[in-house]
């Protein structure tokens, strides 16, 4: 009966899991097969016709393909600008409405909120036009100090900054408040006996509050890299598709021109490889650079 028994409760969780394993399999798993598998040939798309060149797309990429290059420094300056101020402001803004006693907390709390509920293509939008050489609102500022407008969007020195602006403001409000419910679990007798220990506020908040919503910190930081590389190009393709003259391309901006703009899917697939490789070896080191013991109280 035992036996039976355990042998139905089987059936029934393969029962339960298949859908999902076999939905997985069809939308995840082959596809990306079939990217490392076009990737190794000269194909447009559409015509029937494929040529296997093995791994030349990719020789291409790194030997005489400056844009992919220039789109792989700016994926990569983009992930480190976002990331380091997205989340130290996210840190300290969480900490302020969690421990200090702020006249309308839920009212910043909504206000920081509200860009992650706006789609990707409504906040290049408002950063678009704030960016406006005419009559944006920081080149209105500019011209008040006494200071020339500046092309936002059409500098090839600056227009990745601008991008990363709008990623920023994007992004802070949410994991804000996920910093804010792992700090709320914090006992605040560890803030009263550090406080008459000597402690101050700044040393609190890094020997207490980081430590404590550490392993949170962990692993929003892992999910928002691999997160931005995908918010680079929906923002890129929304605010300047890519230009001036490609300097504003990231990997997937440039992988979709060329897979899909200049007929040259089975290269556009190398750079989806490319992507591929390069987000999750990114993952595994910061998970392992990241890497402590949890701590308890």
């Amino acid at each position: 009966m035992a036996v039976g028994n355990k042998k139905g409760r089987n059936l029934f969780i393969l029962a339960c899991v298949a859908p999902a394993l076999v939905l997985f399999v069809i939308f995840m798993i082959i596809p990306t097969i079939n990217v490392f598998r076009m990737s190794m040939y000269k194909w447009g798309g559409f015509s029937p016709n494929q040529e296997f060149v093995g791994f030349d797309n990719f020789k291409i990429l790194f030997e005489r393909d400056d844009t992919f290059v220039r789109s792989f420094q700016n994926t990569i300056l983009l992930l480190v600008i976002v990331s380091l101020i997205t989340f130290t402001l996210a840190l300290i803004f969480a900490s302020m409405l969690s421990r200090e006693k702020i006249m309308g907390q839920n009212f910043f709390r909504i206000v920081f909120y509200i860009p992650n509920i706006l789609s990707i293509v409504v906040i290049s939008g408002i950063f678009s036009a704030l960016y406006n050489p005419k009559n944006g609102l920081f080149n209105s500022i500019l011209e008040a100090l006494g200071i020339d407008p500046v092309m936002w969007l059409g500098n090839q020195q600056i227009v990745v900054y601008a991008i990363a602006i709008a990623m920023i403001w994007q992004a802070i409000g949410y994991y804000m408040v996920m910093y804010m419910a792992s700090m709320s679990s914090i006992p605040e007798s560890l803030y009263e006996s550090s406080g008459l220990d000597g402690a101050g506020k700044v040393r609190q908040f890094f020997s207490i509050t980081i430590p404590l919503v550490w392993s949170n910190v962990r692993t929003t930081l892992t999910f928002f890299i691999i997160s931005a590389i995908n918010m680079s190009f929906l923002f890129v393709t929304a605010m300047t598709n890519g230009g001036p003259d490609n300097s504003s391309q990231v990997f997937l901006s440039y992988m979709y021109e060329q897979a899909y703009g200049n007929s040259s899917y089975g290269y556009g697939m190398a750079i989806g490889t490319m992507v591929f490789i390069f987000s999750f070896g990114l993952a595994a080191v910061l998970n392992a650079v990241t890497k402590r013991e949890p701590l308890e109280y």
